[in-house]
């Protein structure tokens, strides 16, 4: 087993063996989060759900409302007019072939790769490079468009793709420690929504198991997932 250090230790000693409310939960993954940089602050859901059967699956993402607090890095693969438009709207990285030769031959840089429809059947050769990252550009992702400038804004405003692990398992950064709690609480209650919302056709029994909130140097906090569900935001 690995040894803990004395500050996680002392970290785990503050959380009861319970479920937190939502505010309890965020206020001491917050307190938690004394790492010498701005932790980020991560959502953990188990479901009940088998991703192996295709209609069992879950991806999708979501619009946190308040942002992620990171900067991502895009990059865009296009042809034509619409590289200029990628680069127009912020996009760090555009450019057709040249562009796919490169991710080819190791060049990685980036966060986030969309691409327009009609480069699709070049991306598709990067699958072994791509795949493994979770960087192949997908339309339910919202990654294939052709309103690039839209879908650039979105990301870099705080938009999320994410997915199910192979055990039913959703990891998704939903802010920063130096964000305040109603603003965790927003993007908390967001990705809760969507998760609902885009619940698989094949879920059978009891769809949310767990949830629990950490922070990237702090322990996990469980939290009671139906008071979630149950709060009601104005607006």
């Amino acid at each position: 087993m690995p040894r803990q250090s004395k500050r996680f230790t002392a970290l785990l000693e503050k959380i009861e063996d319970r479920e937190y409310t939502p505010l309890e939960a965020l206020e001491l993954v917050k307190a938690n989060a004394n790492a010498r940089f701005d932790e980020t602050i991560e959502a953990h859901v188990r479901l009940g759900i088998d991703p192996k059967y295709t209609d069992q699956q879950l991806r999708t993402t979501v619009a946190l409302p308040k942002g992620t607090g990171q900067t991502i890095r895009i990059a865009v693969i296009a042809r034509g007019e619409k590289v200029a438009e990628a680069k127009a709207a912020g996009a760090d990285l555009a450019g057709d072939d040249e562009l796919v030769d490169a991710i080819a031959g190791g060049q990685m840089d980036f966060d986030l790769l969309i691409a327009t429809p009609d480069m699709m059947p070049k991306v598709a050769k990067l699958g072994r490079v791509l795949g493994p990252r979770g960087l192949m550009p997908n339309p339910k992702a919202g990654t294939v468009a052709t309103d690039l400038a839209g879908a650039i804004n979105e990301f870099k405003a705080g938009k999320l793709e994410f997915r199910a692990d192979r055990t039913g398992i959703v990891h998704v950064r939903f802010g920063k420690a130096s964000f305040s709690v109603d603003d965790l609480l927003e993007n908390l209650k967001a990705l809760q929504e969507t998760i609902d919302r885009q619940k698989p056709s094949g879920a059978k029994g009891r769809y949310w198991r767990s949830l629990y909130l950490t922070s990237t140097m702090g322990p996990s906090v469980s939290v009671d997932f139906t008071a979630l569900q149950d709060i009601k935001l104005e607006g």
